[in-house]
């Protein structure tokens, strides 16, 4: 039996539980960029795609406490024709939020580059824990 489903064959949502460490930003870009190549999207998407996840795992381990466990959970997903990204940590003393950071800076420009790359990003916070929600248009 043939089918006569036309297109890539759908690809199922991805949650990692990564040690929070500044390594792990380089294996969520791993498995984005594997997971975006099996759903076939463009060059320019894949580096938007994985300069975000960085951008949010690398804010999450410089700013906040890991979760219980001692990780971080990335995660993505394909809701029609753009990419969720979310990444969740232990929470912080303070909100994510994005500062005004000049040219010679060397830190504080990761959510002015999600809030760039990004067609909205937004945070959920409890007592225990925060994530950064982003999501990358695929069009």
């Amino acid at each position: 039996m043939t089918s006569s489903h036309a297109g890539p064959a759908p690809v199922d949502p991805v949650a990692l539980a990564l040690p929070f460490a500044p390594e792990s930003a380089a294996v969520a870009r791993h498995r984005l960029r594997d997971w975006l190549d099996a759903l076939g999207a463009g060059l320019d998407q894949l580096d938007d795609a994985r300069l975000l996840v960085s951008e949010l795992v690398g804010n999450a381990v410089r700013h906040a406490r890991p979760l219980a466990d001692d990780t971080l959970q990335v995660a993505f997903d394909r809701h029609e024709s753009a990419l969720a990204i979310a990444v969740t940590d232990g929470g912080s003393v303070t909100a994510p939020r994005r500062v005004d950071s000049s040219v010679s800076d060397l830190s504080g420009r990761g959510l002015s580059i999600v809030e760039t790359l990004a067609s909205s990003w937004w945070v959920e916070s409890t007592r225990s824990r925060t994530t950064v929600h982003a999501v990358l248009s695929l069009t």
